[in-house]
């Protein structure tokens, strides 16, 4: 490629070369990394070595972790029961939480509407008490006219018989 490059013109030449330099750059770059992640397995199996003859330690390392394991589990276990059992406290609450709001709404429209039978009621009576107000005034001019009348038609026979009388 790089033969390629210094065949051709000088325009393109010169960045095609500058590219092919970039990318040397970038090989020999992942050769080194390649080398390094090797190089990286090699300390892994030694480690593995290492680790292969503390396993008589680890057998008794393993049940007590087993134990732990097994009482962390149970413990888990009691959690969930108690997570259970508190989703269905919640449930239960929210289902009489859902309950009471509908008995409140319904006692809400039973309110509005007695609210309302009152408020007709009220403009009835005050129509009623005009009315009587008006019957009881009415009931005095009568009264008074009767009375009037009367004490008229007295006077009338008073007079009437105190002429003839009088004659």
């Amino acid at each position: 490629m790089d033969l390629e490059a210094r065949s051709l013109q000088q325009n393109v030449k010169a960045t095609l070369l500058i590219k092919l330099r970039e990318y040397k750059n970038d090989l020999n770059n992942l050769k080194s990394e390649v080398k390094r992640i090797t190089s990286a397995n090699v300390n892994q199996a030694a480690r593995d070595e290492l680790l292969e003859s503390g396993m008589a330690d680890a057998k008794m390392v393993s049940t007590d972790q087993r134990q732990r394991l097994m009482m962390s589990t149970e413990r888990l276990n009691q959690s969930s029961d108690r997570i259970r059992e508190g989703r269905k406290v919640m449930l239960e609450t929210e289902e009489l939480g859902v309950s009471i709001l509908h008995d409140l709404h319904q006692q809400r429209q039973s309110l509005l509407h007695a609210h309302n039978t009152l408020h007709g009621v009220d403009d009835n009576i005050s129509r009623s008490k005009k009315i009587l107000t008006n019957m009881s005034r009415r009931m005095n001019r009568n009264k008074w006219i009767i009375g009037s009348i009367v004490a008229v038609l007295v006077i009338a026979i008073i007079l009437i018989l105190y002429f003839k009388l009088a004659h």
